[in-house]
């Protein structure tokens, strides 16, 4: 057991000293095999770990047996869980026959819709936009929608905490990194909260060409909704505000600027000056963007997909932690030869200076998707041979949340009948105290990250 605990010491060193710009002993591994591949490496039923995702343990405890990695490889975690979209009868989300979660083509806002989204934005998608997605809070009778609403909330809950109790065995009994799990918030760029669930990839386009003062005047009311679900439930000194970014690329560098960058980097800066580091995966190819990507408070975390990795590294290593790039389609089509030498050429480009964490380009999504050989030549391949000769010097440029002071005061207040602050249940009842207040808010703060994880 001391051995163990001594190693979750050693990995644990490993990514803080990354994230606190010291060079680490050697690169951490990040891998990621998300719980339907889990599934299917152990000849489990998606559709029944889907139910009872505790039933996935055994294979998860297989998985990291097999496969070395210094963070729980076997993710049990997902904002998007099965129970909660069938108790809501959702539009957006839906279980496919193979047990996946898929993500048709939908549009819960309407084009009159904006300036009431402008107006009172949280109100719109309680009232407007939720409703539409999700069938069962539509319905005529208000008992109908608040069971529906009940269950819905309930079922997510126990699914989330079922997950974090997993993981924390897991990580006891193999002594992974000992992250916090509440000390990470989901949130999303405004312009793509936008062009997601609200007007859709095929329509945003078009309110750009025809609405371009609404579209921008939507993503600044959009924005304190995005700061607000980005803060994490705990605050710790490695908080981190998880967004993946998917529109830019699909976009004109001249519309990227004017509609995407700003309220980004602005939300980006906010999260700074609370102290919570920023964490984002950049789908697609974003060499065009990497000068952008510069502006961003130091220590970001950049995952990349695709892109020039050289190039990648001399615009952004000394400010920013790179990770990603490695494909996963070379695990299931190359040799393990190839795989190491892939691993060992990224290696040589992004870790110098210590700002590299090695992980895939994208999440291990099916068993059939990678060789659990060629997986393993390469983790072990970066576990022996990228230690440090100069561990324990400073990294690059450090971040301060002193730099971003400027925007300490940036997320007004949400201003709405669905979200009610401390200070308003006090003028309401002065007979309660600060303490009691602070957590009637608590509630509003759970039914906000519940509500805004529906359209995520």
């Amino acid at each position: 057991m001391s051995n163990i605990k001594t190693l979750q010491q050693y990995r644990t060193k490993l990514f803080e000293d990354i994230y606190n710009n010291v060079i680490p002993d050697r690169v951490p591994i990040n891998i990621n095999i998300c719980k339907e591949a889990v599934a299917e490496f152990g000849g489990m039923s998606i559709k029944d770990i889907n139910w009872k995702p505790e039933k996935l343990m055994p294979a998860a405890v297989d998985i990291c047996n097999k496969v070395y990695s210094d963070v729980c490889p076997a993710n049990f975690f997902s904002t998007r869980y099965p129970g909660q979209y069938e108790m809501s009868r959702s539009r957006s989300f839906e279980m496919g026959s193979s047990g996946f979660v898929q993500h048709p083509e939908v549009s819960g806002m309407l084009l009159e819709d904006y300036d009431y989204l402008i107006e009172k934005p949280f109100d719109c998608l309680v009232e407007r936009v939720i409703p539409r997605l999700n069938r069962g809070f539509s319905s005529d009778s208000p008992m109908e929608v608040a069971l529906s609403f009940t269950k819905t909330f309930n079922i997510k809950n126990a699914d989330f905490f079922t997950g974090l109790g997993l993981v924390g065995k897991l990580k006891e009994q193999f002594g992974y990194y000992a992250d916090n799990g509440m000390a990470r918030a989901f949130t999303t760029a405004p312009f793509d909260f936008l062009a997601d669930q609200l007007r859709g990839f095929s329509t945003i386009p078009v309110d750009m060409r025809r609405l371009p003062d609404k579209v921008l005047a939507a993503c600044e009311a959009i924005y304190p909704l995005m700061v607000k679900a980005g803060i994490p439930k705990m605050m710790t000194p490695h908080a981190r505000a998880y967004s993946y970014l998917h529109m830019p690329t699909y976009m004109r560098e001249k519309d990227f600027e004017k509609f995407y960058w700003p309220t980004f980097l602005k939300m980006c800066n906010t999260h700074a000056a609370m102290g919570i580091q920023i964490d984002t995966f950049c789908e697609d190819n974003w060499d065009r963007y990497l000068d952008y990507l510069l502006e961003l408070p130091a220590n970001t975390i950049l995952k990349f997909e695709y892109g020039d990795a050289q190039l990648i590294k001399d615009k952004l290593g000394k400010k920013h932690i790179i990770t990603g790039l490695y494909p996963i389609t070379l695990l299931k089509t190359g040799t393990k030869t190839e795989c190491v030498d892939k691993a060992k050429e990224l290696v040589d480009i992004l870790a110098p200076g210590g700002k590299y964490l090695f992980s895939f380009d994208k999440v291990i999504i099916s068993a059939g998707s990678i060789n659990l050989e060629n997986l393993n030549a390469v983790t072990e391949y970066v576990r022996d041979h990228t230690q440090y000769s100069n561990a324990g010097e400073v990294a690059g440029i450090a971040f301060n949340k002193e730099d971003y002071a400027d925007y300490a005061d940036g997320m007004p207040d949400l201003n709405s009948r669905y979200y009610t602050t401390a200070e308003e249940y006090q003028r309401e009842n002065n007979m309660l105290t600060p303490e009691a207040s602070h957590k009637l808010q608590s509630f509003d703060d759970k039914m906000f990250e519940f509500l805004i994880q529906l359209l995520f």
